[in-house]
């Protein structure tokens, strides 16, 4: 099973945002992106857990985004 994960900038907050459609309950934040992704791979698998009956193998794909304005 393949579950996507997207990292968002919340420029306002100053924090990377995690979310999945596919993974029920999944929303972490964290001001570093590596931080987040550590955190994301170990809240992935709990999640998971709770969610399904029998335990099985999967892959992560993440994605980020980062919007910026630029005035000139």
């Amino acid at each position: 099973m393949e579950y996507i994960i997207t990292f968002t900038w919340d420029n306002e907050a100053s924090v990377w945002i995690a979310t999945s459609d596919d993974i029920p309950g999944l929303v972490l934040e964290s001001g570093s992106f590596d931080a987040l992704l550590e955190r994301t791979r170990f809240a992935v698998p709990e999640l998971l857990a709770l969610n399904a009956s029998e335990s099985q193998s999967f892959s992560l794909t993440f994605k980020s985004e980062r919007h910026e304005r630029v005035v000139l």
